[in-house]
């Protein structure tokens, strides 16, 4: 598979063709992205052939479009069955690609689709950064209304938890900063709070952004929610925070999927503007896109408007996020539930 390549190795595959072909193949599979080796047009049409197989690391077994053509989700699927999820939001500034790390999840969130069915696998440097290469190509050949016609932002709040898949994260993150020529600053990395993995990713090199899921202002909710606060609470998460942006430079995003009747009251409202204020963070707010199998819904329109005006007073620095793709189950795990019969190994690795 030519992703699961890394880039400076491609020579290797092509055997006694001169070692020019290898700069011209990175360069579409890095820079100028095709969906079919065909388009590789300055390639031998032999070697377009012999390639075509190896091209990408999955196929697309469902793919959705919502939100008038602004929002599309991927469901890819390996070729050892493992499911892959990516969602492309264009806006009229910045196309956003959300990226898998993990086939399933092992951090078991209550509210999560991906987390419910438990953990497959880790994904390789190759199919993260394949998601990325993907969604450009497609672009190329049906852009968003009234958004940028390549992927300019990239989140890594999809399948799977990145942190707990760190070497491969930060391989395809090099890969994305170093061959692509994204922006580093273009590029957050989401987690629920595996400590050392963001003092990993504060050691690195790249000016990503770190996003925090955190959901609940205190250990005692933060356990129900997200089973992981067990061995890494609120306490060490901030440590861990407080150690990132003194090494980037960069401020923390706190994300929170409220909840009805579960964190969306005035008390977790100044608790987190506490921690924010603490952080100097800033928080998105979201209402939660309610999976099949949690009993967890979005929270009434009245509660939400009190919780941000409680932020709001308490001092923090809050966004309240639209919800895109609800009508193509956007959030990460939902198509993987809906749009396959197709059996699943699960493991909680």
């Amino acid at each position: 598979m030519l992703y699961e390549t890394p880039p400076e190795e491609l020579g290797a595959l092509l055997g006694d063709t001169p070692a020019y072909r290898a700069d011209q193949l990175r360069q579409w599979l890095y820079r100028d992205f095709v969906l079919e080796t065909t388009a590789m047009t300055n390639l031998p049409m032999p070697l377009r052939e012999q390639l075509a197989p190896e091209l990408w690391p999955f196929t697309v077994e469902v793919a959705q479009d919502g939100d008038a053509g602004r929002t599309r989700k991927w469901l890819f699927r390996a070729p050892d069955g493992a499911s892959i999820e990516a969602v492309l939001m264009g806006y009229d500034d910045r196309v956003t690609l959300c990226v898998s790390s993990q086939a399933g999840c092992a951090m078991g969130c209550t509210f999560c689709a991906t987390g419910q069915f438990g953990f497959e696998r880790h994904l390789t440097p190759g199919e993260i950064v394949a998601q990325v290469a993907y969604a450009n190509a497609h672009l190329k050949t049906r852009p968003m209304p009234s958004s940028p016609r390549r992927v300019t932002n990239v989140v890594f709040m999809g399948m799977g938890e990145p942190l707990a898949n760190y070497p491969r994260v930060e391989e395809s993150l090099r890969r994305m900063v170093e061959v692509m020529d994204m922006a580093a600053r273009s590029i957050t990395v989401s987690t629920v709070g595996v400590v050392p993995g963001i003092r990993r990713l504060a050691a690195a090199p790249w000016q990503v952004g770190l996003a925090v899921s955190l959901h609940a202002a205190d250990d005692e909710l933060r356990s129900t929610l997200v089973p992981l606060n067990d061995r890494y609470p609120l306490s060490e998460v901030m440590a861990a925070c407080h150690e990132y942006f003194e090494r980037k430079g960069r401020r923390i995003t706190i994300e929170w999927a409220l909840m009805k009747g579960t964190n969306d009251s005035r008390d977790q409202a100044v608790k987190l503007a506490a921690i924010a204020t603490e952080l100097g963070a800033h928080v998105n707010v979201i209402n939660l896109n309610p999976t099949p199998l949690s009993h967890e819904q979005p929270t009434e329109r009245a509660a939400l408007s009190t919780f941000m005006s409680a932020l709001e007073a308490a001092g923090a620095n809050a966004t309240l996020r639209a919800t895109r793709g609800q009508d193509i189950d956007g959030a990460c795990g939902q198509l993987r539930s809906r749009g396959s019969d197709r059996p699943l190994t699960i493991t909680t690795e």
